[in-house]
């Protein structure tokens, strides 16, 4: 019997396994896909504070970030940068084997092509059975990590809940010229209350997507047609990736032996969909309780529930007043976007925001804090008549 079964083999998943291993754990990953990092819907850009905290390798960083060009809905344009990198664009791919190889030299064994149909929480143990045509089997474990992405459907069999708001994304590699910045387009033509993006990755090569509630297929192409004719990037004959992200957290993100980590359980930023770094942040909870709980031998929700307490302490106030942004912002017009930008540039508040000390890529609490302050945002909100927190 293992001490720790995780369910999902990508940063998160992984994170959590190599910290448990480190600490003289038996752990076991379980992962659905034959092969590691194929198929991400995900743009791949996390913040230096998380390249320095998680020790990233550069050899996964394909592009190191200072600045970025932001459109409003007319081509209105806030051009940001700062010195220094702010960020830096990962190979998804090459990111997520780094990060399983790492555990694996550890001690971590790693199981594809393993695709968890259930988990049965038993008195003293927890059983999980892996189905698929070529591979079927049952583990057990004193606990099991549920780490394997959204809509996995495991949290909701367990009693977990389910998400109460989403986002679909989609995204593709194209063939680009002359883009050297990260570039962000808004608007109800392009992607209805949320953004699209233009993210260089090498020379002549570019990540192009977009969230969207409805159709992002649709929108996407959209997009790209747009950017065609522009003759910004060339045409593409391959197909999009697809993926749901999570906008609120599950009310429980944990139960009798058992915990759900990252984007399983919605530890994403809510402004901009990104999900690794807190979901790296929170693995390292995670590891941490369950070695705790390992060495005590108590698996009870009632124990586990220290997890709980301790990331919602971390990143709560962050993803509430995140959401809050969020749902204010789906609400806008274009002529109020546009009319936030000329609130930015005359108020100078562009720079005001480039200027703090404590600005950060991956915490953006603070920045809707004080563009609250300097009232570009409340301006807005009392338009809508939506109170403010």
């Amino acid at each position: 019997m293992y001490d720790v079964i995780v369910v999902g083999a990508g940063p998160v998943g992984s994170q959590v396994a190599y910290r448990l291993a480190g600490m003289g754990h038996e752990v076991v990953v379980l992962e659905r896909k034959a092969r590691l990092g194929e198929g991400i819907c995900c743009t791949g850009i996390v913040g230096q504070e998380c390249i320095t905290a998680f020790g990233i390798d550069a050899g996964v960083i394909l592009r190191e970030v200072s600045s970025a060009r932001v459109f409003s809905p007319s081509g209105k344009l806030l051009h940001l940068q700062r010195a220094g990198t702010q960020a830096g664009i990962l190979d998804r791919g090459a990111f997520d084997r780094a990060m399983a190889e790492r555990a694996r030299d550890g001690g971590v064994e790693y199981r594809l092509g393993s695709p968890v149909s259930d988990i049965e929480v038993l008195g003293d143990r927890v059983r999980v059975t892996v189905a698929s045509p070529e591979n079927s089997f049952g583990l057990e474990a004193k606990t099991v990590v549920i780490a394997a992405g959204f809509a996995n459907g495991l949290t909701q069999r367990l009693g977990l809940g389910t998400f109460s708001d989403a986002v679909s994304g989609a995204q593709m590699e194209v063939t680009a010229d002359g883009v050297d910045e990260v570039e962000v387009y808004f608007g109800k033509d392009l992607a209805p209350g949320f953004f699209a993006w233009l993210v260089p990755v090498a020379p002549r090569r570019a990540r192009v997507g977009l969230l969207s509630r409805q159709r992002p297929d649709h929108y996407l192409r959209q997009f790209i047609a747009r950017l065609v004719a522009q003759k910004r990037i060339l045409p593409e004959s391959s197909e999009p990736d697809y993926g749901g992200i999570p906008l609120r957290p599950l009310k429980r993100t944990c139960a009798d032996r058992l915990l759900v980590v990252g984007e399983a359980a919605g530890q994403v930023k809510p402004t901009s969909g990104g999900g690794i770094y807190y979901g790296l942040l929170c693995a390292d909870i995670a590891a941490d309780v369950l070695h705790r709980a390992l060495e005590r031998d108590l698996f009870s929700e009632n124990s586990l529930s220290l997890y709980e307490r301790r990331w919602r302490k971390k990143l709560g106030r962050e993803l509430e007043l995140g959401y809050w942004a969020r749902k204010i912002f789906e609400r806008l017009s274009d002529s109020q976007i546009d009319r936030i930008f000329d609130i930015m540039k005359t108020r100078r508040l562009d720079q005001t925001l480039l200027e703090m000390k404590d600005l950060s890529f991956d915490w953006h609490g603070k920045v809707i804090l004080t563009l609250l302050r300097r009232r570009a945002i409340s301006s807005v909100a009392r338009v809508l008549k939506r109170p403010l927190p």
